[in-house]
């Protein structure tokens, strides 16, 4: 049997009595106390989530730009220094291998980089994928920086206040998806205004000697404004209120950027990259299933691969779905008839061979007041 990779974290998890669980082949917190108080902590204070199971890569050298624009659904040749972008990676028939972020950075006295985090499942094949298409033809350097690097993401209304006072770039500065290399608590620390949750925070990339120490100032930081670590579980609920994609729930190798609805993470005009003929094909393929939101009635959530019912007839898949804590009704993700994917169309879900009433209702099912 093989041993689960631990993060840089793990002992400070085991300490806070968090619940661990296998997690793509890494020992990761499901939840520390409940989902429910950390999912209201993240939404109304802060949230603190170890994510450094994350893939974490990087490309150097002078093609860096024009090879990743080869194999991803968004331009990133015109990205400036500091821009992240999320982006997707498609195989030849259009379906996804991954979502990811692509950052462009650059650190004094450095050529400017680029760097790409994808999810902790696909690590390995999206490494593969890369080394696939990487030829002697282009001059990039690519190295996987997982294993000596940790993410923090600190998530929620409070959370840049609790960070600001450790570190010594202005957060409130960076726009959305950007991020800037900055000393937190000593160390050195890229940190970029993304998350996974639909509130507003940051993620913190640094070293894994650092991660300690900078995890316990962050969650010290954090307790008199009610903030608290939080897991995987209160993760899930989060995103999923959020309507945030899921690799292998939403977003997978037999589904295509346009049925899951990605339209802006799609950039076909005078580009080439893998996937894309399939792709320009798909957005014109009227029967194509969309990805909807549906509301429940009652209190139980439908789970993945419940069916979506219309008169007596399989019209669709839930793909995920949960108990909303911050809506206090079951809400869920599904793939449907297009012609069927109008808000406020009542269907009903098979929940363990019993129909639940529910509506298509428009995504997110949540947003947060800016």
């Amino acid at each position: 049997m093989t041993a689960l990779a631990q993060t840089p974290l793990h002992d400070c998890h085991v300490a806070l009595g968090a619940r661990m669980v296998d997690f793509a082949g890494w020992s990761m917190p499901v939840q520390y106390s409940s989902i429910i108080d950390e999912h209201q902590a993240t939404r109304t204070a802060v949230g603190l989530f170890d994510v450094s199971h994350m893939g974490r890569f990087h490309f150097e050298g002078k093609d860096a730009g024009r090879f990743l624009d080869s194999l991803t659904t968004r331009s990133v040749m015109d990205m400036p220094v500091g821009r992240i972008r999320y982006s997707l990676i498609t195989n030849e028939a259009g379906g996804i291998l991954d979502d990811v972020l692509v950052y462009r950075l650059q650190k004094p006295e450095r050529d400017a980089f680029y760097a790409m985090v994808v999810n902790a499942s696909n690590r390995q094949k999206i490494a593969a994928w890369i080394n696939a298409h990487l030829d002697d033809s282009w001059d990039v350097q690519f190295s996987d920086k997982t294993i000596e690097t940790a993410m923090i993401a600190v998530q929620g209304p409070k959370a840049l206040s609790i960070v600001q006072p450790l570190i010594d770039v202005k957060l409130s500065e960076l726009k959305n998806y950007s991020g800037a290399f900055a000393n937190i608590c000593g160390a050195k620390v890229l940190a970029s205004r993304t998350g996974y949750t639909g509130e507003d925070g940051c993620e913190l990339i640094l070293m894994a000697g650092d991660a300690t120490v900078i995890w316990n100032q962050l969650l010290e930081a954090s307790k008199p404004v009610g903030g608290i670590a939080a897991g995987l579980g209160a993760r899930d609920t989060l995103r999923l209120e959020a309507a945030m994609p899921l690799y292998g729930h939403e977003l997978s190798e037999t589904i295509n950027p346009v049925q899951a609805g990605l339209d802006f993470a799609i950039n076909l005009k005078d580009r080439e990259f893998v996937g894309c003929q399939a792709i320009a094909g798909f957005k014109q393929d009227p029967t194509q299933p969309a990805r909807v939101g549906l509301e429940l009635s009652g209190r139980r959530a439908a789970r993945e691969h419940c069916s979506v019912i219309v008169d007596s007839q399989v019209v669709g898949e839930v793909t995920s779905g949960t108990f909303s804590p911050t809506l206090q009704r079951p809400i869920a993700m599904a793939y449907v008839n297009r012609k069927l994917a109008t808000p406020g169309l009542e269907v009903d879900v098979d929940i363990r061979g019993k129909k639940q009433a529910a509506t298509v209702v428009k995504l997110p099912f949540y947003e947060r007041k800016t």
